[in-house]
């Protein structure tokens, strides 16, 4: 994504059109809270820190925190282990393949889509990049992308693997018709992991975002067949529509970044978001072990307070924008200002903070189940099948 100067900022909020927006197909609204013994079960279900630490070989992490430019082989053993993590788990994927041309030539993308059940007619989507910058001495002295955006990535595939087992019986209950709330039970969790964000060479309204610009445009065409679930859709809803909202991860993992709520519509939903880490802080779980700098009444929130005359402040390129085009509500989760080793070679292993990323699984995992009306009293070990680096 590309920086803008604070005179640029001002440029773009005086002189360009503000995006329309779309609201939530359900509307602003408050989340539930889940009890204190539900959060602790949800925390304490998996290792929050297991998967997204460096030094395990193992770890998501570890195995996505490797060059990945488009169109390269290292990309194709990135996305094959995201695949294959995920179709562990039962998740529906589909693989968005398509050619562009770039200022270095004609490349190919592949933008992964996961969906844990592709039979509910809306869908919240937690999104990050999984590609890498592209240096021109490729392929050595290659760009990793920790922050930008390896542990974006891990961190969904980690919460993938946490909220599996209560979604896969909140269907159960669906299919029994012992859910309550219908609306929100027919609004499932998609994952999408976006190729090409990155520009080949400087980044311009061509190159960049190849993927999110491809498969907003693809989705905004693909009209859905009627269906009765399909109440709430007009007779020319599109795979667009049925989106509730768009969240946006990129540039996570070093400590105390700064976020800020970009867009009025989804103001509620980040308010929702800094109440779940203000409830974790204060209940401790920040802490881990030796950890001090996190407990109750010595953390520091990561999210700046919203002014009360706040207007929309979506300045930042990134993958979200071919969706606000069309009018998708957006939550875009990003630092700013930007890491400081962003798009240099320090941004690798040593750029991410264990505890700052162990707080971003914790928050998204209570958050995501608010969202979705989770149980988690339904949580159990899952009973994962791993395949081996010779199989991937």
């Amino acid at each position: 994504m590309p920086s803008f100067g604070i005179l640029g900022v001002i440029f773009v909020l005086l002189f360009c059109p503000l995006y329309t927006y779309q609201a939530s197909t359900l509307g602003k609204r408050t989340l539930p809270e889940l009890a204190a013994g539900d959060i602790n079960t949800l925390i304490s279900t998996l290792d929050p820190i297991k998967q997204l630490d460096p030094s395990n070989p193992s770890s998501h992490l570890s195995r996505i925190l490797i060059p990945r430019v488009s169109d390269t082989e290292n990309n194709t053993v990135v996305r094959n282990y995201i695949i294959s993590t995920l179709e562990a788990l039962h998740w529906h994927i589909d693989v968005d393949e398509f050619t562009d041309k770039t200022p270095i030539g004609t490349k190919r993308f592949r933008n992964i889509i996961a969906t844990k059940d592709p039979t509910a007619t809306r869908r919240v989507i937690l999104s990050a990049h999984y590609d890498s910058k592209y240096g021109a001495s490729y392929p050595d002295n290659q760009f990793v992308g920790a922050t930008d955006s390896a542990a974006p990535c891990a961190l969904m595939l980690d919460l993938a693997e946490a909220l599996n087992p209560l979604l896969e019986q909140r269907k159960k209950r669906m299919d029994e018709g012992l859910e309550d709330d219908e609306d929100v039970a027919d609004t499932t969790l998609q994952l999408v992991f976006f190729d090409g964000e990155e520009a080949f060479v400087s980044w311009t309204e061509t190159d960049s975002i190849y993927g999110a610009r491809h498969l907003a445009d693809k989705w905004a065409s693909t009209y859905l067949s009627p269906h009765d679930k399909r109440r709430l859709m007009g007779i020319h809803s599109t795979e667009l529509t049925g989106i509730e909202h768009l969240i946006l991860l990129d540039l996570l993992g070093a400590p105390q970044p700064l976020i800020r709520s970009y867009y009025l519509d989804t103001a509620w939903l980040f308010d929702a978001l800094v109440s779940v880490e203000r409830r974790l802080g204060e209940s401790g779980a920040f802490a881990d072990g030796e950890e001090k700098e996190m407990a109750p009444g010595k953390w520091t929130s990561y999210f700046l307070p919203r002014d009360k005359l706040q207007m929309n402040l979506g300045y930042i390129g990134d993958d979200h924008v071919p969706f606000l085009e069309r009018d998708v509500s957006v939550l875009h989760l990003i630092p700013e200002p930007f890491p400081r080793v962003w798009h240099t070679l320090k941004d690798d292993a040593t750029a991410l903070d264990i505890p700052t990323m162990r707080r971003w699984n914790l928050m998204l995992r209570v958050f995501m189940s608010e969202y979705l009306h989770l149980r988690p009293e339904d949580a159990h070990p899952p009973n994962l099948v791993r395949r081996s680096a010779s199989e991937l």
